[in-house]
């Protein structure tokens, strides 16, 4: 295990340029979602939900309301804000989830030898009228995300397979823009990289990223949004 000193990001810096990126979210039927956003551990998420809804329609933002107030899973709340780790609940509250999912919050993208089509197992399709939600264990994070975009921007859409593509995508679209969900060192995505850092305890670079180095920033999501937003 490698071993490196960190330093944690300042309000200027890229880390902070890339919380700021927020996914919008078009009409009518919720149509496509833009692929700009941020994944950390809890509290990233609830700031890149709340960057989010700050930029939605006042249109967009009621159907999102509606969509979520009608959903009956206990998960999480039913509100888009605590809806953004809802992915990761579902993934852990089953082994059998886990297994089905797990592998669709990320991309390992090779830094030396980078090769999209690899880390996204080739990119196996959705078999004849199987929904995104039952879909193939073996896929990337950028597939599902298409995935479960069309799904949502289709009238046709079941209406509950239309509620999964929603709470999937407030997920998939932050998960994507944490740097070590979308490249690997043969490291894991940083899970095998200890690291230190003045004033942090020693831990993995992954969690880090995730969880440290945001809680450092404002253990107030609120707060962090709004001065992302400004």
């Amino acid at each position: 295990m490698n071993h490196v000193t960190a330093r944690a990001p300042n309000r200027n810096s890229a880390f902070w340029r890339v919380l700021c990126l927020a996914l919008a979210i078009s009409t009518p039927e919720i149509g496509a979602l833009s692929r700009s956003a941020h994944a950390w551990g809890d509290e990233g998420h609830y700031v890149v939900a709340l960057v989010a809804r700050a930029y939605l329609r006042p249109e967009v933002r009621q159907q999102i309301d509606a969509m979520l107030a009608a959903d009956t899973d206990l998960l999480t709340p039913h509100n888009m804000i605590d809806t953004a780790v809802w992915a990761d609940r579902y993934r852990d509250s089953s082994r059998d989830r886990r297994d089905a999912t797990h592998l669709w919050h990320f991309v390992d993208i090779e830094r030396q030898q980078p090769n999209l089509d690899q880390a996204c197992f080739m990119h196996p399709g959705l078999p004849p009228g199987v929904p995104a939600s039952k879909g193939p264990p073996s896929a990337c994070v950028v597939d599902k995300i298409e995935q479960f975009a069309a799904e949502l921007a289709n009238p046709a859409t079941d209406p509950i397979e239309k509620l999964l593509a929603l709470k999937f995508l407030i997920h998939f679209l932050g998960d994507m823009h944490q740097p070590l969900h979308a490249a690997d060192d043969h490291d894991q995505g940083g899970n095998q990289e200890q690291v230190s850092a003045p004033g942090f305890p020693p831990g993995k670079l992954h969690h880090y990223w995730d969880t440290e180095f945001v809680t450092r920033m404002s253990p107030d999501p609120n707060e962090l949004a709004k001065d992302a937003l400004k």
